[in-house]
């Protein structure tokens, strides 16, 4: 087939992938909530089924409010309260994305909300690398190749940004390669984190930020230029500085800035569509922002509330905007191009693997 030719879903499991953007915590097995919760003794889990508990998370999630979508955290920060059962979490997380082609991952999570029983900081962050490193073994066996590292995130809500920073440093050389501050945008600006962005920029540590998900642009504005921010998270609100309504879309300031300097979006449209910012697929904003050429990157956010995986997202994007083969390699090399690892790497995976993967299979 030519790169011109739209994918079957086959072809869209077997082309290599990375991911910016996902969820240690958003993306457990539900088997594995289930068997956790029986093993402590948690019993508020609204069925023990896995099929069921799959979809109640998923329904759950698609009341189109971020508030309520937060909420089902609940349940799994309440099974990774051991070092045991986060690497547990964290092994799965790293096979599971092999398992659907991911060939890099950096996979997020705020290490104060698995402390409840007595873990410290450093003992969370340990387990969930711990767990990285035996998942990448186990797909290694399974002939997968998979490298995930780690997102520290500091709670937006909380004051503990300035400590998970300095972890971010601590373990930058040991998977840890960036910050992020997540949890409600609505009254919680990135600007109230100002001092420890700055501290992280003199410490030339890498860090993105949740912005223009659940909030507009204010957010996005005050993530760039004044926190610094390398990456937005999510970023999807951008489009309301893009008029559409005549023949050719006009950018307002802080878009255009946005795109000419290359500042990555890591768009997860099916998250996106529950918690708001479209009505369907057909009407998310990154098929504008792919043709505008932003820095789109496509990502997942939390597959166990979506009920997704970066298969699935791509299929999605290829059903609503006919995207082809090249049109998922470019979002795909935007990832790693994106990736808070060091260019050489970056350039490697992407040599080696990326362009390579795509090729074998558009040549089938």
């Amino acid at each position: 087939m030519s790169m011109q030719s739209i994918p079957s879903l086959d072809q869209i499991k077997r082309v290599p992938k990375v991911l910016l953007h996902d969820h240690l915590d958003g993306g457990l097995r539900p088997q594995t909530i289930i068997d956790i919760a029986k093993r402590i003794g948690y019993t508020a889990l609204p069925t023990d089924d896995a099929e069921k508990l799959g979809n109640w998370f998923r329904e759950s999630c698609d009341s189109g409010s971020l508030v309520r979508y937060l909420e089902t955290f609940k349940h799994t920060i309440a099974v990774m309260q051991t070092s045991e059962n986060i690497a547990q979490v964290a092994r799965e997380c790293a096979l599971d994305l092999a398992r659907d082609g991911v060939v890099y991952a950096e996979v997020r999570g705020a290490p104060e909300l698995f402390t409840e029983q007595g873990l410290s900081l450093d003992q969370v962050v340990q387990a969930t690398l711990d767990g990285y490193r035996e998942g990448e073994e186990l797909a290694r066996q399974e002939g997968l190749s998979i490298n995930v590292t780690s997102i520290l995130c500091g709670m937006r809500q909380d004051n503990n940004s300035q400590a998970i920073a300095e972890l971010v440093v601590k373990y930058r050389d040991k998977g840890v390669v960036g910050f992020d501050i997540a949890g409600p945008e609505d009254g919680f600006p990135p600007s109230n984190q100002q001092e420890t962005f700055e501290y992280l920029r003199r410490e030339d540590a890498h860090f993105t930020i949740h912005a223009g998900e659940a909030y507009g642009l204010p957010s996005i504005w005050e993530a760039i230029q004044l926190c610094g921010a390398e990456r937005l998270g999510h970023g999807v609100r951008i489009i309301d500085d893009i008029d559409v309504s005549g023949a050719q879309p006009k950018l307002g300031q802080l878009a255009s800035y946005v795109r000419d300097r290359r500042i990555p979006l890591e768009l997860c449209p099916t998250s996106n569509l529950q918690t708001g910012a479209a009505k369907n697929i057909e009407q998310h904003p990154i098929g504008i922002l792919a043709k505008l050429r932003f820095r789109v990157t496509l990502n997942t956010d939390n597959r166990l509330m979506s009920q997704t995986s970066m298969s699935h997202e791509m299929s999605e994007v290829v059903r609503a905007f006919n995207w082809d083969l090249a049109d998922l390699q470019r979002v795909t090399i935007n990832g790693m191009k994106s990736a808070f690892i060091p260019y050489p790497e970056r350039l490697e995976i992407i040599e080696k693997i990326i362009k390579p993967g795509y090729a074998t299979v558009a040549a089938e």
